[in-house]
């Protein structure tokens, strides 16, 4: 029989961001996002810097996500990321201000490590997009 919830954990260094029983999961996943629904095959992922969507519990969630491993079994989903940050908690202009910044360091830094910048790029762009977002 299949559940018809998911036991959602998602857990940084620094704290507990969400211990739940939801409806659905979507990920941002290294070559794309993936949606994870009750009943869902077993899969070790890895998830890249982006915007997590959690629906359940007749409230949306929408959480910045930077980078980690997320383990999806039929009636449980465990994510470990390096960071997290639910939408209402993003400081918009911080996150702004930083997107600008590492734009900026792309362009005139040449000689420095662009990998390493746009990988912190992409987690603030990840933290804009999920401070403007709706659920």
């Amino acid at each position: 029989m299949l559940p018809h919830k998911i036991q959602l954990e998602i857990v940084t260094p620094e704290r507990r961001v969400v211990s739940r029983e939801v409806d659905e999961v979507i990920l941002p996943g290294e070559v794309g996002s993936f949606g994870v629904l009750p009943g869902h095959a077993p899969l070790l992922a890895a998830h890249a810097p982006g915007v997590a969507r959690v629906r359940g519990g007749g409230r949306d969630d929408v959480m910045a996500i930077s980078s980690g491993y997320a383990e999806v079994l039929p009636d449980r989903v465990i994510v470990l990321a390096q960071t997290c940050e639910r939408a209402e908690e993003i400081d918009t202009e911080r996150a702004r201000t930083a997107v600008s910044r590492y734009e900026r360091m792309l362009r005139e830094n040449p000689e420095s490590d662009p990998d390493v910048i746009r990988f912190k790029l992409s987690k603030h762009l990840a933290r804009l997009s999920a401070s403007q977002t709706n659920p």
